[in-house]
């Protein structure tokens, strides 16, 4: 009976001494520590200074989820073991099932109206694009290879579901840092975008009022989705996965017949995937991946792109103003909405027109080019895919 009573406590002593070895304290790391604390500024950033919590909240727990250090033990728990619950949730982001799905949510909440009213704005959004080509002739040039410096370059169109769907298709060993990268400096739109458009524009510029956009009818509501998408994705096919539900979500909108569609696509779904894809993306950042040479060229890269896009919207319509009649031009304070962040970059449009003068109000001018820089970030991405596939 002593010698059963050994061996049972025997026994107990040495799967409490496994156990231990499988916590998080025994396999932490300093680089966890990093990444978790980068995780909880991004909370802090989302909580504290409102910098686009629905998606830096996500993310930045999911930075956390992703760094709790374990021995791996055939438990299938972390991201990137088979039948983990982690890893069903990121095939959404890996196989690019999200970045659509996030497209049809946003083509369903958005009014083209301000494009539709003022066609030429389009060519704002395309300048914008400017930023992501400029990046992928610098990641060359750097020494990264064609198909990862087009996942790099495309952060420069400020928006996140395209950059994931495009690196998961031509850079995913980078996806995650892409992703991460490119949903910050969507979120640091009212930090970065400013001083630049400050920097570029004269306080004559700056004063300009624009006159007030016409009337659109419903015709041209619903014909909007349908031939924007023959133009797109007869230029671009390969885009033909979001431009396809960008408009697709435009067209159960605008059609008022199907309303209920469109209240959940651009809801109830929208915030699921919107979820699900910042906590993986945010999961996806372990230390081992994550803390390398190649994410901070990423992340400087990421920066000039974002801020040659911007340059590029605004110097385009100071260029375009030369040909514009008065009366007729365009403030270049709009030009930063080219970017693809809906509709942050248009608010800050709004706000320097209104720190230069109280009564210039810019923003439904600025929602032209920033939907415009949507349908135009998709378009760069389709056409990045196509040249490198």
């Amino acid at each position: 009976m002593l010698l059963e009573s050994i061996g049972l406590w025997g026994f107990i002593a040495q799967k409490f001494t496994d156990f231990l070895t499988y916590t998080g304290f025994a396999n932490v790391e300093w680089a966890n520590i990093i990444m978790i604390l980068i995780g909880a500024f991004f909370i802090w950033l989302a909580i504290k200074k409102d910098f686009e919590p629905l998606l830096l909240i996500p993310i930045g727990l999911g930075i956390i989820l992703g760094n709790i250090p374990f021995k791996a033990a055939g438990l299938e728990i972390g991201l990137y073991e088979d039948n983990s619950v982690l890893n069903f949730f990121y095939q959404g982001v890996k196989l690019g099932w999200y970045p659509p799905l996030i497209f049809l949510g946003i083509g369903a909440l958005t009014d083209f109206s301000a494009l539709i009213a003022n066609p030429k704005l389009m060519l704002i959004g395309a300048a914008a694009q400017f930023g992501i080509f400029g990046a992928y002739i610098i990641a060359l040039a750097m020494g990264f290879e064609p198909n990862q410096a087009a996942g790099i370059a495309i952060i420069g169109g400020a928006d996140g579901p395209t950059a994931i769907f495009l690196s998961s298709k031509l850079s995913p060993n980078l996806m995650g840092a892409i992703a991460v990268c490119a949903y910050s400096y969507m979120a640091l739109v009212p930090v970065i975008q400013p001083f630049i458009m400050r920097a570029l524009t004269t306080k004559k510029e700056k004063l300009i009022k624009m006159e007030k956009s016409r009337e659109v009818s419903q015709t041209e509501r619903i014909l909007f989705p349908i031939v924007g998408l023959l133009i797109t994705t007869f230029i671009v096919p390969s885009g033909l996965p979001l431009l396809g539900m960008l408009f697709f979500g435009n067209l159960l909108k605008e059609s008022t017949k199907t309303t209920r569609l469109a209240k959940t696509a651009g809801s109830a779904l929208n915030d699921i995937v919107v979820m699900l894809l910042g906590l993986t993306v945010g999961c996806s950042t372990q230390a081992s991946e994550f803390l390398t040479l190649d994410t901070i060229l990423i992340f400087v890269l990421g920066a000039c792109a974002f801020m040659i896009a911007t340059a590029s919207g605004v110097c385009f319509v100071k260029i375009f103003n030369l040909f514009l009649p008065e009366g007729k031009k365009i403030n270049p304070l709009i030009g930063n909405a080219g970017v693809s962040a809906v509709p942050m970059a248009a608010r800050i449009s709004n706000q320097e027109g209104l720190r230069a003068d109280p009564h210039n109000y810019l923003l439904m001018h600025a929602m032209g080019p920033n939907v415009a820089g949507v349908i135009g970030s998709a378009v760069a991405a389709g056409v990045l895919l196509g040249f490198l596939s």
